[in-house]
C-alpha cells in the first residue's frame, strides 16, 4: 500500500516544456495544483493577456 501524502498547494508555480506542449502547474488555495497544457500560441496569448491585465489593474493585484 502506498503512503498517503497530503496534497498541498504550497510551492511555486511551475512551467516546463514537455514534448510539444508547455505545461503550467499552479498551486491552489484549497490544496492541489491546477495543471494546464498549452501550445506555444496559447502560451503567448496567455502571457500577453496577463501583462495587459497587470498593467490595467495596477497596485490592486496582490500576490497569493
Amino acid at each position: 500500500m502506498a503512503a498517503m501524502k497530503p496534497r498541498t498547494g504550497d510551492g511555486p508555480m511551475e512551467v516546463a516544456k514537455e514534448g510539444r506542449s508547455i505545461v503550467m502547474r499552479v498551486p491552489l488555495e484549497g490544496g492541489g495544483r491546477l495543471v494546464v497544457s498549452l501550445n506555444s500560441e496559447e502560451a503567448a496569448d496567455l502571457g500577453s493577456q496577463l501583462v495587459q491585465t497587470a498593467k490595467t489593474a495596477g497596485p490592486t493585484l496582490r500576490p497569493i
